[in-house]
């Protein structure tokens, strides 16, 4: 079929030459083609032939209304009952082509425009939630110089939201002019006229911290891709188990930490820049950072006791030494317990089961010692006979061990036994009793009174040595009958 403009050159050839044979030679056609389309514009013809009806004209008008009404979700699966109703009886393969060719238009129409957002230095931090299995993702952007930041939680209640965002502000080192969130239910007290209305909790906190709570527009999450892409990130690049869990959320976070300090020291693909470095620039237009964070909503508190303990679930954590007496606040995070004061983590312990206790060496200025009774002298022969050292504090431990019961009597007689036969004697011989468990006075006196002719201590397997007494020989020749010598 030849186009308007061929046929319009045809006609003007005609003109010119005033025959068809020699119109058709400058145009390269056929007399007959020159002479239809002289006579189509003589009658004032439309240049081109109207297309074949369709089978989908008559419910043409019916699906755009109802694309209309329904502002282009409708499926042709759920329009296709009406339009049998209203005489359709087409395939349906065609009435979905038709169904998409009219969605096309009403998108086309309806487009909304958009202008790409302008971020000034210190003013707006994105934040939204993201879940992956039981775990939640808390996910923040730094809008101007696309700091990232995101940390892992058992749960998306109001303090941990809270609690994420001291811990993000303390991570930039400030506090934007304003954070603008999803319309979170944690932070959301009501909607009046599409305008969102903050808990007073969430207000609360925001004047602590000095910024404008800001929340997006209602199923819009463009207006905050940032930090959705920063979601599907993390989600995949960092969340790298199978089959997550909120048991250790302490080395999730730590994990997470890593990660942020990765990828905010690698350049940006939007800005060409390291989002680290921006920061830097950043950080002087912040706001400053209060001392305290702010209590929110049930916070934990105990009183340290005389066991420098505080008891939380039935069972006791320690904390130092210099808070006995003092009120802590108790926050529980996955399986671990922290004992804060004054904002500081004074102390951070394992969960324990009720009736067990978490104790730290370190609060109580090193490891636990051994249980030791010493013995307490209390008159002049308990202390002499202590001073005879570590062997007889042995000894007198020994006894009453044993079962001694006249070992308060017989010390007189031990003293005695060191004037007549020295310290040096008696201390061995005490060692000898202790050795081999011998705990009567008169069992060390029979020691002293052997003397050195008793055998030693060998250990397993050595030689037994003795040392026999001298006595006065005769040679053999001694022995000899007489008259044989």
């Amino acid at each position: 079929m030849k186009s308007a403009r061929e046929k319009m050159d045809m006609i003007a050839a005609y003109t010119d030459v005033g025959s068809y044979r020699g119109a058709a030679a400058l145009c390269g056609c056929d007399p007959k083609t020159v002479k239809r389309a002289v006579e189509r514009a003589q009658r004032s013809e439309p240049p081109a032939k109207s297309g074949r009806p369709r089978n989908t004209d008559s419910v043409r008008d019916v699906v755009a209304k109802r694309v209309e009404a329904t502002e282009g979700r409708i499926s042709a699966k759920r329009l296709l009952p009406e339009a049998r109703a209203a005489g359709y009886v087409g395939s349906a393969r065609n009435f979905r082509r038709l169904v998409a060719a009219a969605k096309a238009e009403w998108r086309r129409e309806h487009r909304r425009g958009r202008r790409p957002g302008v971020w000034s230095p210190g003013e707006t931090l994105i934040i939204d939630w993201g879940t992956v299995g039981p775990l939640h993702v808390f996910c923040a952007v730094l809008a101007w110089s696309r700091l990232r930041f995101v940390r892992f939680a058992a749960d998306e209640t109001a303090q941990t939201t809270f609690a994420m965002l001291a811990e993000c502000f303390e991570a930039i080192g400030g506090v934007p002019k304003v954070v603008l969130a999803d319309r979170m239910g944690c932070l959301k007290g009501g909607v009046v006229m599409n305008v969102v209305v903050p808990t007073p909790d969430y207000v609360r906190f925001a004047t602590h911290y000095r910024f404008r709570p800001d929340f997006c527009e209602g199923h819009d999450p463009e207006s905050k891709g940032m930090v959705e892409h920063l979601v599907g990130y993390a989600k995949r690049d960092l969340v790298t188990p199978t089959d997550p869990s909120v048991a250790d959320l302490v080395a999730a976070n730590a994990e997470a930490a890593r990660w942020c300090d990765e990828v905010n020291g690698q350049e940006h693909s939007e800005i060409c820049a390291v989002p680290a470095l921006r920061l830097e620039t950043e950080r002087p237009l912040l706001g400053e950072l209060p001392s305290l964070r702010p209590q929110i909503g049930k916070v934990t508190t105990r009183k340290v006791d005389k066991l420098s303990c505080v008891r939380f679930g039935s069972a006791r954590y320690s904390a130092p030494l210099s808070l006995i007496g003092r009120t802590v606040e108790v926050h529980v995070a996955g399986d671990r317990v922290r004992l804060v004061h004054f904002g500081s983590v004074m102390a951070d312990h394992p969960l324990v089961a009720p009736g067990e206790t978490s104790i730290m060496d370190d609060h109580y200025g090193g490891p636990r010692p051994h249980p030791r009774r010493a013995p307490r002298p209390k008159n002049a022969t308990e202390r002499a006979v202590l001073a005879l050292g570590p062997v007889a504090e042995a000894f007198v431990k020994g006894a009453a061990a044993a079962g001694a019961t006249t070992l308060g009597t017989e010390l007189p007689e031990l003293l005695r036994l060191e004037a007549a036969h020295g310290r040096d004697a008696l201390v061995a011989a005490l060692e000898r009793a202790v050795h081999f468990g011998r705990w009567r006075v008169a069992d060390v006196r029979s020691i002293l009174e052997a003397g050195k002719g008793v055998p030693g201590v060998a250990r397993p397997g050595g030689a037994l040595v003795v040392a026999l007494p001298q006595v006065a020989t005769r040679s053999l020749a001694d022995y000899a009958p007489e008259g044989l010598s």
